[in-house]
This record gives C-alpha cells, sequence and structure tokens, in this order.
C-alpha cells in the first residue's frame, strides 16, 4: 500500500513524486535520443513522447507499490 510521503508537514502523493520523475526521465531520454539520431526513425515525435512519459510514470509507480 502506498503512504504519502511527509516533507514538513505537507502530505505529498507519491503519484506526484512519480510524475516530476518521470519527467526528469524523459528529458534525459529526449535528449539522448535526439543527440544519438532515434527520432529520425520515429514517425509521430509528440506522440512518442507522451507515450514514453506515461510508461516512466508507471513504471516509477509501480516501484514505489512493492
Amino acid at each position: 500500500m502506498t503512504t504519502d510521503f511527509n516533507l514538513f508537514g505537507v502530505l505529498i502523493s507519491p503519484l506526484l513524486i512519480c510524475l516530476l520523475a518521470a519527467f526528469a526521465a524523459r528529458l534525459i531520454l529526449s535528449w539522448i535520443l535526439s543527440a544519438t539520431g532515434a527520432y529520425r526513425w520515429i514517425w509521430h515525435r509528440p506522440l512518442f513522447d507522451i507515450s514514453l512519459y506515461i510508461i516512466l510514470v508507471w513504471i516509477c509507480f509501480m516501484m514505489t507499490r512493492a
């Protein structure tokens, strides 16, 4: 069961932490994909980016539930 994190008396949902961590990870992965030229092979970049973000949020959230 997930519990809220206490940050100086303010309860923060684990989902918010996962959303922020996944956003940072997506920025890093987008930079790597752009630097390597992998985006040339992707048809619709915004669709790919949002899908990558959702997958990263799901992975992070599943890791916090363990």
